[in-house]
């Protein structure tokens, strides 16, 4: 063999042998590359793994927590959305979605409040209260929020009637977001004996029924009322006729009208 053919052919196998080299380190990183992206898969896996945990653990934390809704003891109906007054047996039921921020809602309690209440502490009829924030929506601020959330406290210690006369007793007017400052609730509920404990006051300022209070607003949404207050006798709405205006009078002959033949309803004691 001559040299030239020996340095030919030492030169093919040194090209063979780089080439193989260039493609075992090709192959190489290639597998080092599918380890590493394994490897920060895992990683996002369990990082996405603990920002749910870490979620599911902060959302069981408070009683008002993103998700989850706390509603005042009592409440009844659908999603326990009612606060309900009077005889859970009454033969009629009165249904109202109003605001606390709302004047036509104040002229309407300052108006039916002793009708309405004569009526309840009789068994006759059954009110049930839908808390709605629409002056919020409409007008910006967070009073009829924060306002029916302390109505919802004062439910958890058996006051809501009270406390709510309360509050539409010391209504602000209308563009004044009055009730957005928990130490005028506070101070409010001192009006109401017994109201004012450490619990309803954490209850107030942890906001623990706002949840429940959106969602309530959100069901008002839906409903297709677009009006507080919104009066329903039996579920027939009776508020706001321009040709009939509801009146104290033409309310108790309702009532009258739908329970004729019926009993009235077991009365609790009501707060004063």
């Amino acid at each position: 063999m001559s040299d030239k053919n020996r340095d030919g052919k030492r030169s093919a196998r040194e090209a063979l042998q780089e080439q193989r080299a260039k493609e075992q380190n090709k192959t190489k990183r290639k597998r080092t590359g599918i380890v590493a992206g394994a490897v920060l898969g895992v990683l996002v896996v369990g990082a996405l793994i603990g920002v749910v945990v870490s979620d599911n653990d902060s959302g069981g934390g408070g009683s008002d927590s993103a998700g989850e809704v706390s509603a005042p003891k009592g409440a009844i109906g659908n999603d326990k959305l009612v606060i309900p007054v009077g005889a859970s047996d009454a033969p009629s039921a009165l249904t109202i979605y109003e605001d606390f921020r709302c004047p036509a809602c104040d002229s309407f309690e300052k108006t039916f409040t002793p009708t309405i209440q004569g009526l309840e502490n009789s068994g006759q009829l059954r009110t049930e209260y839908h808390l709605v924030t629409l002056i919020d929506g409409n007008l910006g601020g967070s009073g009829s929020l924060t306002a029916a959330n302390a109505a919802g406290c004062a439910q958890d210690a058996g006051d809501f009637r009270a406390y709510h006369d309360v509050l539409y007793a010391n209504q602000p007017e209308e563009q004044k977001d009055t009730f957005a400052d928990k130490n005028t609730l506070l101070r409010l509920a001192g009006q109401v004996k017994g109201l004012k404990t450490p619990s309803f006051t954490a209850c107030v300022n942890n906001g623990t029924h706002n949840s429940w209070v959106k969602k309530s607003d959100d069901a008002f949404n839906s409903s297709g009322f677009t009006s507080t207050p919104t009066v329903l006798l039996n579920g027939k709405n009776i508020f706001g006729s321009q040709s009939a205006p509801l009146t104290p009078a033409s309310l108790q002959q309702m009532v009258a009208r739908a329970n004729k033949g019926k009993q009235p309803g077991k009365v609790s004691p009501t707060p004063s």
